[in-house]
């Protein structure tokens, strides 16, 4: 089924170009999971007030585009770290030690799964495979890899982003 679309005065909140992306998926089967996708790589998040202003560009509820938000572990409700940090715990890595690097990592920033630090700066996510198995464990910061992981690297990698702020 396509989405059925009712543009509003809002539209303003959004940049150009994600409006004209809305516009041209919005009568597309499955423009949902696409119109989200774009949205949070243009804000890093989606917020409650970008969720009302696709369902208010779009005509779907806000409970069904909730509903798709909270199924999916991708899409993210809060504003991440600066320094997004992502954990593998695709096989390799998880047999090679991901799991103890993800609680190491969230021990030395003292912050819980969807938690981001105080100074705004690091946020960790458990993803399920980075496609670079070969060097397991692989830890994904700010878009850069490190790769062949162990506990005792993690808070000089830290502090090498703590230091650009």
């Amino acid at each position: 089924m396509a989405c059925q679309c009712a543009t509003t005065a809002d539209d303003a909140k959004f940049p150009p170009d994600l409006v004209s992306f809305i516009d041209d998926w919005k009568v597309k089967p499955g423009c949902l999971i696409m119109i989200l996708h774009k949205t949070q790589e243009t804000f890093g998040f989606i917020s409650r007030a970008s969720a009302e202003q696709i369902s208010a560009m779009t005509g779907i509820s806000l409970a069904r585009i909730y509903g798709v938000i909270t199924f999916y572990h991708f899409f993210k409700t809060a504003k991440p770290g600066k320094y997004k940090t992502s954990v593998c715990l695709g096989t390799a890595c998880y047999l090679k030690g991901g799991g103890d690097l993800i609680e190491e990592a969230r021990s030395i920033l003292g912050i819980a799964p969807d938690e981001v630090t105080p100074d705004g700066l690091f946020s960790i996510d458990e993803v399920r495979c980075v496609g670079c198995c070969g060097l397991a464990p692989v830890m994904v910061v700010a878009n850069e890899t490190y790769g062949k992981l162990t506990k005792d690297k993690l808070s000089g990698i830290f502090d090498t982003y703590r230091e650009k702020g």
